[in-house]
């Protein structure tokens, strides 16, 4: 875990200098001024906050300002530690797409804040606007992408994922979609975990079959029913990936495939059965279907 925070900070340093270079030069360049963002996004942050920044007129500005800058390199090292999780748990892509993807955290997690607070609308961008923003942000991306490649460590090495591991994920995540909790209970209940995580599982399972015949139950389509159902089946997947050491990617979109099938098959099952038989005995069915392919597709503890 040590050795993932310090690469994960190494990177998130190199992709946070270099894409302040980047904007530095092309301040330069250009002779525009310098954004004034991150200043705004502290300050809004401090009035919902109802904070106080203390001082004089100068001083408080003047605090802001350092404020927006370290908040910057907060988020510059957040994304490369989370980056680095994620190539620690087993995710591995392209070079050039393993660039893109950090770049457009890095971005998301700089934008997505302003715009949540009305301090900008990216809708509204011109052409030269996201060209300004995105270059940067690239900048980071193919920076912190090389330093987490160069300081890769023999252990962190994985295989690419296997047409078995796809096609189990792809299962676990059907299984899933009817029950989200199948994504997680069922590589938990198969692998190697403690006693103590097993019947955490099985009491997690136990509440969602109960829960799933309460008429109070939202629809499994609705976003906080479907919600958990996907997360739950990259969770799964990812889990099924890292016990042998293969590449997580492609068995989590295989996964998230599956979730969707399960979430709206399952849907359509029990609309189909509830002219056919009592809701609750459709309900045990599916129950009993999505318990078993979860089981088979989390194999055991050392497949």
């Amino acid at each position: 875990m040590t050795s993932t925070l310090n690469r994960g900070l190494l990177a998130g340093a190199a992709g946070t200098a270099v894409l302040n270079a980047i904007t530095y030069a092309d301040m330069a360049v250009r002779g525009r001024d310098a954004s004034e963002l991150p200043e705004q996004t502290v300050e809004r942050f401090a009035d919902a906050l109802d904070v106080e920044v203390p001082g004089s007129k100068r001083e408080r500005s003047n605090r802001i300002t350092a404020l927006g800058a370290l908040t910057g390199t907060a988020s510059g090292l957040a994304i490369g530690m989370a980056a680095a999780t994620a190539r620690s748990a087993g995710l591995r892509l392209p070079a050039a797409l393993e660039a893109v993807v950090i770049g457009a955290g890095a971005m998301a997690a700089t934008d997505g804040p302003t715009a949540l607070l009305g301090l900008t609308e990216p809708k509204n961008w011109t052409a030269q606007d996201w060209i300004s923003d995105a270059i940067p942000h690239l900048g980071y991306g193919i920076a912190a992408a090389a330093v987490l490649r160069a300081t890769d460590e023999g252990r962190d090495a994985v295989q690419p994922a296997t047409a078995g591991l796809l096609l189990r994920s792809a299962a676990l995540g059907v299984a899933s979609g009817c029950r989200s909790s199948l994504g997680v209970a069922a590589p938990t209940l198969r692998g190697s975990g403690s006693r103590v995580s097993r019947l955490a599982a099985l009491a997690t399972v136990g509440g969602e079959l109960v829960a799933d015949k309460l008429p109070s139950t939202p629809s499994r389509t609705q976003p906080q029913g479907a919600a958990p159902r996907f997360a739950a089946a990259v969770t799964g997947a990812t889990a099924l990936a890292r016990r042998q050491k293969r590449n997580v990617f492609l068995p989590a979109v295989a996964a998230t495939a599956g979730a969707a099938v399960g979430t709206w098959a399952g849907l359509a099952w029990r609309e189909w059965a509830s002219d056919r038989m009592p809701d609750w005995q459709a309900a045990l069915l599916e129950d009993a279907v999505a318990l078993a392919v979860a089981l088979v597709a989390s194999g055991g503890p050392d497949d």
